[in-house]
C-alpha cells in the first residue's frame, strides 16, 4: 500500500500550506546530539493540486532547514517583499515562497519527488501575507517540539 492510500493513518500534519503538507515522525537519530546526525528528521511530504498528487517520505528535511524558513518568512510578512525558501541538503523537496506584488501577493512553488534521479514535479499556488502568520506559527511549533541540537 502506498503513501497516497495510507495518508489517513498519518494524521494531521505538522505543517500544512494550501496544497502542501508535512508530517513529521521525529529524529532520525533520536540518541545524537550532534549538529549533523541529531537534526535530521524523519518526514512524509504531500504536495497536490488539479489533479496532481506526490507523495515523498524520508530523513530529507533537517530541524535547522524549518528554523531557518521560518526567520525567512517572518521577514516576508513584515516587509511584504523578499523570499523565503525551505531548501533542505536533500534534493526530494524546495518550497519558495516569493513576493509578487506590492500588495501582498505571494507565489508559493513546491518541489517535490520520491526519485530526483528521474522525476521533477513543480507545482505553484498564489497565495498572501495573510497565510503567513499560521505557517510561522506551525513551524515555531516544529522548531520547539524539536530543537536545534549542537549549536
Amino acid at each position: 500500500m502506498g503513501l497516497a492510500q495510507n495518508a489517513d493513518s498519518l494524521g494531521t500534519p505538522a505543517l500544512k500550506l494550501v496544497g502542501f503538507q508535512l508530517w513529521i515522525h521525529g529524529r532520525q537519530f533520536p540518541e545524537s546530539r550532534d549538529y549533523w546526525d541529531g537534526n535530521w528528521l524523519n518526514v512524509t511530504a504531500h504536495c497536490g493540486a488539479n489533479g496532481a498528487s506526490v507523495w515523498v517520505s524520508g530523513t530529507i528535511v533537517m530541524v535547522s532547514d524549518i528554523a531557518k524558513w521560518t526567520t525567512q518568512c517572518e521577514a516576508l510578512y513584515e516587509s511584504g517583499q523578499g523570499e523565503a525558501v525551505l531548501q533542505p541538503c536533500e534534493p526530494n523537496l524546495l518550497v519558495t515562497l516569493r513576493s509578487s506584488d506590492q500588495i501582498g501577493h505571494i507565489l508559493m512553488r513546491v518541489e517535490i519527488t520520491p526519485d530526483h534521479m528521474t522525476q521533477e514535479h513543480r507545482i505553484d499556488f498564489e497565495i498572501d501575507q495573510s497565510y503567513l502568520p499560521s505557517l510561522i506559527t506551525q513551524c515555531r511549533a516544529i522548531v520547539a517540539e524539536y530543537p536545534i541540537l549542537g549549536e
